[in-house]
């Protein structure tokens, strides 16, 4: 499993924005790596026939029973539509949509994958952190800001943090893709693009943000908290044209991330 190096502090108190060469060196592989996802996902995105697709899912079906998982990622049975994933070693576990694979990404610890919406997938990246909670990285827009703009989006692409619906934890109205200043129903209430939970006493930060490339927009969603000594981060998401298709499938996986501890007593 690959590990990124120790994360900067984000503090509520602290007035001051991080400097972005800084934070970017505390974050060399992961920078890297969200790149590399990128360039990897920009391939053509709607131009594909149906049929292929379930073609392609059907191959899927026959690899699950002949190709046992060869990361550390165990595969798992899921809620209807989806595989769980669960790794016993970095203690975290989550659901994908049936039919995504696993590929290899550098300096990501595993990424799921549609081979045919090339900007549909999942992907952890882990750091390790001396903090005890996500919480003192400071509040939930502040983390989601700077991952956002630091760590999550390659340098060419434009990025926004946007809005949530309170009552399913994202916001689930069209986005008229906002290329000109990433507008959003949401941006009067900053706070509300990101949401905070809690399971068995771990706070988690889930918030939803876009990417603008030259050819495409990316529709994304994610969620991290601090566990076992490292900080952990869930990011999906798909083309803003499949995001209506997309949207329920993506929150899935985002409220299934749950990190355990790895050693008790």
């Amino acid at each position: 499993m690959s590990m990124l190096q120790s994360r900067p502090t984000l503090t509520a108190s602290n007035a001051q924005q991080l400097n972005p060469a800084a934070f970017k060196q505390q974050f060399p592989r992961a920078v890297r790596s969200c790149s590399q996802l990128t360039r990897c996902q920009a391939a053509p995105e709607e131009s594909q026939q149906v049929s292929r697709r379930q073609v392609v899912q059907l191959c899927s079906i026959a690899g699950a029973f002949a190709i046992l998982p060869q990361s550390a990622v165990a595969a798992a049975k899921g809620p209807p539509g989806f595989n769980a994933a669960k790794d016993t070693q970095d203690s975290y576990q989550f659901v994908y949509p049936f039919g995504w694979q696993e590929v290899s990404v550098d300096g990501t610890d595993v990424v799921y994958k549609d081979i045919i919406e090339p900007l549909e997938s999942a992907s952890v990246t882990i750091s390790k952190t001396d903090k005890a909670s996500v919480t003192d990285f400071g509040n939930p827009l502040e983390v989601a800001q700077q991952l956002t703009n630091e760590v999550l989006t390659p340098r060419s692409q434009q990025a926004k943090v946007l809005g949530v619906n309170k009552v399913t934890g994202f916001c689930l109205h069209q986005h008229a893709m906002l290329p000109a200043k990433f507008k959003s129903p949401c941006d009067a209430d900053p706070m509300s693009a990101c949401v905070q939970r809690e399971i068995d006493g771990r706070t988690y930060y889930e918030f939803e943000f876009a990417t603008k490339a030259n050819t495409y927009i990316r529709h994304a969603l994610a969620v991290v908290t601090v566990g076992n000594g490292k900080f952990y981060t869930l990011t999906t998401g798909s083309n803003e044209n499949r995001w209506s298709k997309m949207k329920e499938r993506l929150v899935e996986v985002v409220k299934s991330f749950q990190v355990s501890e790895r050693f008790t007593g």
